[in-house]
């Protein structure tokens, strides 16, 4: 029975296109009667053995993929700089401990691409990581990949993060996406910037292809129901200087673990200083409470390009504090992003998925240590 339901769950998921709730729920409830009807139990991620992902192909469609050496980056370091023409750049922080969500990520971006071969990976992994495997992994499971690791320098920001109120949310690469525009080649101008929590079910291209307007620096799913005051603490909207950040804007909250940006503009109007500035000011004065967040909406809330729901599906993990299941928004989906405390992975292990975790399964390339019974 349990194995019925997983090639039956298999055969569903590589459909290009967004899926709406129904669907998602059919292949949702198909993982969890074959991972409950064959417990694995917890499975030891202290040894990342990961399988080699298949190939995937561009359509006759695409357009041939043109490289060309980079003399003119502002990055400091010894990589060579390789840029792409009709390309689509996606940044993602890596590190060991979400390497598996990111492997996952990874594999949902290539197999629901249409031009997959034209997907150029830009990881940023902290300076003291063990950088060469990272390489390893990566290179072993996708060897067909274009990626490039940047180093990135934790005393950069370490000494900017105020506590916030859940301790992953403190961790020096949550902050890396601030510095995007000074880590990767000044010939990159724009780029999809993906959290490593998420899966794609729809073709990255479209998303990429998102119109920034005449001026806006980023696109992202905005969500105007949420109370956008809670982001901020009372000093902040008690004083006078500072409650008027947002005039003549409609801010609304938007997440950051999904976003499109113009990295061209982002230099010239040097956001990143614009963010830093407020960081400083956090450590001055608590105006803030939730992580790398609040730097993002004081700077952009009201300026971004709209992208619609069914890119970003988040709140999957729960809140920040227990991670308790959660369902799907109304709509359509392009994008499921397990944000919050409880990722999938984690409760896969412990036996304890939440209906949704299912849908993340099929991208899993964790090597587990049985076989499946043909």
């Amino acid at each position: 029975m349990w194995h019925q339901c997983l090639c039956i769950a298999a055969s569903i998921m590589p459909t290009l296109g967004s899926f709406n709730s129904s669907s998602l729920l059919l292949i949702s409830l198909l993982w969890t009667i074959s991972f409950s009807a064959h417990n694995i139990g917890a499975i030891n991620t202290k040894k990342f053995h990961f399988k080699e992902a298949p190939k995937f192909y561009n359509s006759p469609t695409c357009p041939s993929l043109h490289y060309y050496y980079n003399n003119n980056s502002s990055t400091d370091t010894n990589i060579t700089q390789i840029c792409f023409q009709n390309a689509v750049n996606v940044a993602m922080t890596l590190d060991a401990a979400y390497l598996r969500g990111s492997m996952a990520a990874i594999l949902s971006v290539l197999q629901h691409s249409s031009c997959p071969e034209n997907v150029i990976f830009h990881f940023v992994a902290s300076s003291s990581a063990n950088i060469d495997y990272l390489n390893l992994k990566l290179a072993s499971s996708f060897p067909y990949l274009h990626f490039t690791i940047y180093p990135f320098r934790d005393s950069a920001v370490a000494g900017l993060i105020s506590t916030s109120i859940r301790a992953a949310l403190d961790c020096p690469l949550n902050y890396a996406r601030n510095y995007l525009a000074d880590l990767l080649p000044q010939c990159i101008q724009k780029v999809v910037y993906l959290d490593s929590d998420l899966v794609l079910v729809d073709d990255i291209t479209k998303l990429a292809a998102t119109p920034l307007g005449e001026e806006a620096i980023l696109a992202a799913p905005e969500y105007c129901n949420a109370n956008f005051t809670t982001y901020f603490t009372p000093t902040f909207w008690s004083n006078p200087s500072l409650s008027l950040t947002f005039t003549n804007r409609k801010p609304c909250y938007f997440n950051t673990g999904v976003m499109v940006i113009d990295l061209e503009r982002w230099r010239d109007g040097d956001y990143t200083t614009k963010i830093v500035e407020w960081m400083e000011l956090q450590k001055r004065m608590r105006i803030y409470e939730l992580g790398s967040l609040p730097p993002f909406l004081l700077v952009f809330a009201g300026n971004i390009a709209p992208v619609d729901h069914k890119w970003n599906q988040h709140g999957l993990g729960g809140d920040n504090f227990r991670g308790l299941c959660r369902d799907l928004h109304p709509g359509p989906v392009s994008l499921l992003h397990w944000s919050g405390k409880g990722k999938p992975w984690v409760r896969l292990d412990a036996s304890r998925p939440c209906p949704l975790d299912a849908l993340w399964a099929p991208y899993d390339l964790l090597q587990t240590p049985f076989v499946l019974e043909s």
